[in-house]
């Protein structure tokens, strides 16, 4: 059977996504996992001088599993609008949610093992009219009406190293996150976490860190009463349910070398919480994946880059992490439902 490969959505053609795309290929190419662009091919060979030779339109995963070897395959869906290298504009909005959308339905409907998205910039689709905070989001509601078992995400998890944190809000304003924190909620991050840890990434006995809300995890209601009226009640809902969950833990302590090994992820109440440890870790390695979907979805842990966007600087190491990662986390989900 010919093996699936991944499909890849360039994400804003402005930013260094074409630029770390074909590097990531460059340094694939030989071991693999194969993947398959979704974007425009012209805008690739624009932005990366890569040289046609390099890039081949494809019209199925099929061929680009054949060609990968030798070029860097491209399901062809170009843009209506002129690209300028790090220059943000809304008129390139409907070709990136159309590669998004058409990277996904790919994965629905088993033609591709996983998606890896590659960074796009919020501001210039809001501007067109995109209704979702961001990626996550909206890949969540286009695999909502799709099967799914077990608790249901998204939820968006960094990886970098030995660390692994779990979001319970994610594109919030600070001051929004008290009000949107609640025990269900809480739980339910949790749940989809210690979830994919076993099927996603093998851990057969989830040990979960709970983050407190508030300096010194609220010093007992007197810094702040959301560790003693939610997230200390979830923690103990989820020890009911039979998952090892610490109660709320100051996060200025959570994160240091002796800490980590006390644990297999932290559920994070705000994204801040989460991603500065992440990429203190592993600033060019990190990896974004979404877990509780009926898909494997990751992504590099950093943005669009537009201040360096098409001037050959951008760095591929937090994408090619995301391509492996999502190719083992396909890998392992396979190996289950073949042992169902």
């Amino acid at each position: 059977m010919t093996p699936k490969p991944l499909a890849l959505s360039l994400g804003d053609p402005a930013g260094i996504g074409p630029e770390i795309v074909v590097k990531a290929w460059r340094a694939l190419r030989q071991s693999g996992p194969a993947f398959m662009v979704v974007g425009d091919l012209e805008v690739l060979n624009a932005a990366t001088a890569a040289g046609a030779s390099a890039l081949q339109r494809v019209t199925n995963a099929d061929e680009a599993v054949r060609v990968f070897s030798t070029a860097l395959p491209v399901l062809d869906l170009p843009l209506q609008a002129q690209v300028v290298a790090g220059r943000a504009d809304p008129a390139y909005a409907t070709g990136v949610i159309r590669w998004i959308e058409t990277a996904v339905g790919l994965a629905l409907s088993g033609e591709v093992e996983a998606v890896v998205t590659a960074p796009i910039a919020k501001a210039p689709l809001y501007q067109a009219g995109f209704a979702y905070p961001g990626h996550t989001e909206f890949i969540a509601e286009l695999t909502t009406t799709t099967r799914h078992d077990g608790p249901r995400g998204p939820v968006m998890m960094l990886t970098a190293g030995d660390l692994k944190v779990s979001l319970v809000t994610i594109h919030l304003p600070l001051r929004d996150v008290p009000a949107a924190l609640s025990i269900e909620r809480v739980v339910n991050t949790a749940l989809v976490t210690a979830r994919a840890l076993r099927n996603d990434f093998g851990v057969d006995r989830p040990r979960l860190a709970m983050a407190g809300l508030n300096p010194h995890a609220g010093e007992g209601g007197s810094l702040g009463r959301e560790e003693i009226e939610i997230i200390g009640p979830a923690a103990r809902t989820l020890r009911d349910l039979g998952v090892d969950c610490t109660d709320p833990k100051p996060s200025d302590t959570l994160f240091h070398d002796e800490a980590r090994e006390t644990y297999d992820a932290v559920v994070c109440m705000y994204h801040d919480q989460a991603l500065i440890p992440v990429k203190m870790l592993d600033f060019w390695g990190g990896v974004n994946v979404t877990l509780g979907l009926p898909i494997v979805r990751a992504s590099p842990d950093h943005g669009v880059g537009f201040d360096i966007a098409g001037r050959g600087l951008a760095r591929a190491d937090s994408l090619i992490a995301a391509i492996r990662l999502a190719h083992d986390v396909a890998a392992r989900r396979r190996g289950l439902s073949a042992a169902a």
